[in-house]
């Protein structure tokens, strides 16, 4: 017997089209925002309006603040484990995705504080970022919260996580940075991946003029 296809989804008369219904379309970056990277300022706001929102608000505030002081990928963020962390020296162990180099971060007062108190309030995880249910957050998780925080912040664009990633290059660049120490510290294979950030610091033309 032949075998019947149903040839409805590619006619003309399909149901979506009948209905005035078209897939909308993905806008492009450049459709949403100016700029693919947040001001120090702009960082600050989308971490005072994260710790306000709903019961996990240290929680979420922790999670943007490692992204963008490590400058995380999503991925890694959210695989992060407390072995990673040596409290006693100060130190994150940072395993990057995409091939990306390994290396040990520092970790400053600000965060070790915070990761006390979030270790307190979820102690029964090998994750530092848990749900309820006491599993890891997924990506998706991760790229709401930051979403709903950026629009709490009243950022002037939408938001998503990898733009931490793209605030910490923009800002270690812009203070004059090693571009060889900025490559090290983002994990990146090839150093084109870090001379944008260099490309967009304006301390290269602070002395263009005089006034």
């Amino acid at each position: 017997m032949a075998q019947v296809v149903d040839l409805r989804a590619n006619r003309k008369d399909s149901p979506d089209i009948e209905n005035g219904k078209v897939p909308p379309r993905r806008k492009a970056n450049s459709e949403l925002r100016t700029r693919e990277y947040l001001t120090e300022e702009e960082i600050n706001k989308l971490l005072a309006a994260a710790a306000k929102i709903g019961r996990h608000g240290h929680r979420d505030r922790t999670a943007i603040l490692m992204a963008y002081r490590h400058g995380l990928r999503v991925s890694e963020l959210v695989a992060l484990r407390w072995e990673q962390i040596d409290f006693r020296q100060g130190l994150l162990h940072v395993n990057r995705l995409k091939n990306g180099t390994p290396s040990v971060h520092p970790l400053r007062g600000p965060e070790i504080r915070a990761l006390r108190k979030l270790q307190r309030d979820y102690p029964d995880s090998p994750y530092l970022f848990v749900t309820e249910r006491k599993g890891p957050m997924t990506a998706s998780t991760v790229r709401k919260m930051i979403t709903r925080a950026g629009t709490k912040a009243a950022l002037p664009f939408p938001i998503h996580p990898h733009m931490l990633r793209h605030s910490v290059g923009f800002k270690l660049a812009n203070e004059g940075h090693d571009t060889r120490a900025i490559q090290h510290y983002l994990g990146h294979k090839n150093i084109q991946h870090t001379v944008r950030y260099t490309e967009l610091a304006p301390g290269r033309f602070s002395r263009f003029w005089s006034d």
